[in-house]
């Protein structure tokens, strides 16, 4: 059976700043909001998107991947609590038409100005279009006019406050002329000649308590003015702006906990259907599974151990470093992972295995005959150190020519360097970030309820069965915790990874 995908126009970048509601919110709380994907079928129906890559379609994976190749040099080069996120809520989106990156509104300064931002657990700084002579300024729209994004402006705002060289967040002391001087910066994302560049400052970035009462608060934060942004950035990844989520002291989440108004946490939720959440603050519950982080001083990252693989119930004992990073959409390991993985899943296919072509970054793919119903797929697990299981609740890509379903992929892609997992192996959990503790929880989710939606089909349940059951014609976006037997697999996730 050859496979056909019909070429979809390039797609345009389109945006949408939403408005936020004004509200202020006092005290040591936990802060959240929503995390959108720029392919979610949510934010095709707010922007009034129907010309972006077809979901499964060739041309979605490929412009998916081709994100991950443009941003892996990034970053390598229960009791009370206080929980808060961004005023405009606490959901995320994956966005395709930007990146295949999760994004968030967030609004900064005074008079607050909104702002939708990718959202990276791979780099530290806060950093929007600002004052800037290299940004993107506007997106064409559908009907042919362009739409205006937001540009901050530090004094357009009355809240906002010049970062001095002799600040202790001022690491390029060397470039200012005199102590008092403003504080310069530059982020090198080393793949394609990525960057942003310009001036510290501080200003107010508006944020509510994620309960019931949606109390305002707005906490002072040091962000990065940038008014040159070069590579990808001025071709639709991140063109509004990105907040990074990392351990350095410069990210949002460290400076909400030195203030006091957050624990050192926060917790992203990643959603079948492109729509997750982000909360600040959130430790993530007693019954998560849990990992410890591997910390290096001189450039600390959400790195974990895994110690052993079980593909289809067949367990194999090998010990390798991965790290955590929601700005990749897919999952990249190097050997002898990478081969262990993909051959024994290799080996329980039943399907024919077909070459992807050279625009796809995965080498195992396979057809699907024009009138299959189902396939059975293994099951795959990765034991975490300490012992818990991480189950891969979504492993598989969906490929759709005009007909229907033509095929799927296991969506790893070899690596030459580190190891990443990336927003693919995400699908389904709400993974805590803990930094109090150093450890990585996660839990399964649906993202819209504090529960599983099965909690009877628990990781624990999962990690010794030997295969689904996948029904290649269901393309619902339903919550991925589902019985084994009515399973689907669909890939949502794109990826990215920055270097400070």
């Amino acid at each position: 059976m050859a496979w056909s995908f019909s070429r979809s126009s390039l797609y345009r970048l389109l945006f949408l700043v939403m408005s936020l509601a004004s509200q202020r919110c006092y005290g040591f709380r936990t802060f959240g909001f929503d995390v959108h994907h720029r392919y979610s079928e949510p934010i095709k129906g707010i922007l009034g998107v129907q010309d972006l890559p077809e979901k499964g379609s060739r041309e979605y994976y490929v412009a998916m991947s081709h994100r991950d190749r443009i941003f892996r040099g990034r970053g390598l080069a229960d009791g009370d609590r206080t929980v808060l996120t961004f005023d405009g809520g606490n959901e995320t989106y994956r966005l395709s038409s930007f990146g295949y990156l999760y994004y968030a509104n967030v609004s900064v300064g005074t008079p607050a100005l909104s702002f939708l931002v990718a959202l990276d657990t791979g780099s530290d700084l806060f950093w929007l279009p600002c004052n800037c002579t290299s940004c993107v300024k506007s997106l064409p729209s559908e009907n042919g006019q362009d739409i205006k994004l937001n540009i901050y402006g530090p004094d357009a705002s009355s809240t906002s406050k010049k970062v001095l060289c002799n600040s202790t967040f001022c690491e390029q002391q060397r470039r200012c002329p005199s102590s008092d001087s403003g504080c310069p910066y530059q982020i090198q994302y080393l793949s394609n000649g990525t960057s942003s560049s310009g001036v510290l400052v501080e200003d107010v970035l508006h944020l509510i308590t994620d309960d019931n009462q949606k109390k305002e608060h707005d906490a002072r934060i040091t962000l990065g003015c940038g008014q040159i942004q070069t590579g990808s950035f001025l071709s639709g990844a991140a063109p509004n702006g990105l907040l990074g989520l990392g351990m350095h002291s410069i990210s949002v989440p460290s400076m909400l906990a030195r203030e006091g108004l957050t624990s050192n946490s926060f917790s992203m939720c990643f959603g079948a259907d492109g729509v997750g959440r982000i909360r600040f603050g959130d430790n993530g519950s007693s019954d998560q599974g849990k990992t410890p982080f591997n910390i290096r001083s001189s450039q600390p990252t959400y790195n974990i151990s895994i110690t052993q693989i079980i593909v289809g119930g067949n367990t194999t004992d090998l010990e390798f470093y991965a790290i955590f990073d929601s700005g990749t959409s897919f999952t990249y390991l190097n050997d002898p992972a990478y081969t262990q993985i993909t051959t024994s899943f290799d080996s329980l296919i039943k399907e024919n295995r077909h070459s992807s072509g050279e625009d796809l970054p995965f080498e195992y793919c396979y057809e699907l005959s024009s009138n299959q119903t189902n396939f059975e797929v293994p099951v795959l697990n990765l034991t975490m150190k300490g012992g818990d299981n991480y189950y891969v609740t979504n492993p598989l890509l969906m490929l759709y020519d005009g007909d229907g379903p033509a095929g799927y992929c296991l969506g790893i892609v070899k690596s030459d360097d580190v190891n990443i997992i990336g927003q693919n192996f995400m699908t389904g959990y709400s993974i805590a970030f803990d930094r109090d503790n150093m450890i990585l929880g996660w839990k399964e989710s649906n993202c819209y309820d504090d529960v599983p939606s099965n909690s009877n089909d628990s990781p624990t349940n999962k990690a010794h069965t030997p295969a689904l059951a996948a029904n290649p014609e269901d393309t619902s976006n339903s919550p991925p915790i589902r019985n084994p037997s009515t399973f689907t697999f669909m890939a949502v996730l794109f990826p990215l990874l920055a270097i400070v």
